[in-house]
């Protein structure tokens, strides 16, 4: 029988944290090794799975074979800093990333093995597909709006997902990532250019995460948009990224890969 997959948690008593460690208890190949909050949170020391209390941080791990990290950019840098000298693999599902923050997750994946996505669901990125095809087919023509929905408490706008979605449209256009973003519009703003991508972040309520592309052409709207109502879809989207990384040595994954291995294995 093939060895359970040694999972450790960063955030564990966070939303993402917590829905991840009641995931990882349920499914038979992995297993919670490690779970943590940073340091004087009041949970530590509590028994979060039998046997398994929350530590005061990951560096007194060392069963672990990866690291799932859902919580804020400098913690997660921090943790991979760790990871890297334990060897230890590691899923990233944190946003709100610096330019700076990404050359160092570049430069820690020349040593090990790392699966970063602004969103972790399956659904999702199969949505990106689909945009990427109907960017294609649809050509420069038609004017594209992005509308994200999240929840009240998240600390960063637009989300990672509305700007990965950008991205593959420009690239699909043959442009520059960045070229044509326009976040929000306000004032006397003039008409719309045609490389223009309209980003428009609503934060409402407990919306999990709601994301619509608008294709706009003459007389008609194309939309394709993708609804989360739970965070167990990011949960099991990171841990299937944990079992596709889990034999990997180094390298810096994205989830189209994670689902191109998904697709191959089934």
């Amino acid at each position: 029988m093939k060895n359970k997959i040694k999972i450790a948690v960063a955030g564990a008593c966070g939303r993402m944290g917590s829905t991840i460690i009641n995931l990882v208890k349920s499914q038979p190949d992995v297993e919670l090794v490690w779970a943590f909050e940073v340091k004087n949170h009041p949970s530590i020391g509590k028994e979060i799975v039998s046997g398994i209390r929350i530590a005061d941080g990951f560096e007194k791990c060392e069963n672990a074979d990866v690291l799932i990290d859902f919580t804020v950019p400098q913690s997660t840098i921090d943790n991979l800093f760790i990871a890297k000298q334990k060897k230890v693999k590691t899923v990233i599902g944190t946003t709100g990333f610096s330019q700076n923050d990404i050359e160092k997750i570049k430069a820690i994946a020349n040593d090990i093995a790392i699966v970063m996505s602004p969103n972790m669901s399956i659904g999702v990125n199969i949505m990106m597909e689909i945009v990427e095809l109907a960017t294609k087919l649809l050509g420069k023509d038609f004017e594209v709006e992005i509308i994200e929905t999240h929840h009240h408490n998240k600390k960063d706008a637009p989300s990672g997902t509305a700007l990965k979605i950008s991205e593959i449209i420009n690239r699909a256009r043959g442009m520059d990532e960045k070229a044509g973003l326009v976040f929000g519009r306000h004032g006397i703003t003039g008409p719309r250019t045609p490389e223009e991508i309209g980003i428009h972040a609503i934060r409402i309520s407990e919306v999990v995460g709601e994301h619509t592309v608008m294709f706009g052409g003459r007389g008609e709207i194309l939309e394709i948009s993708h609804r989360c109502f739970s965070r167990e879809s990011f949960a099991q989207g990171a841990i299937i990224a944990a079992k596709f990384i889990s034999d990997k040595d180094k390298g810096l994954y994205q989830m189209k890969d994670v689902i191109a291995w998904l697709r191959a294995s089934s």
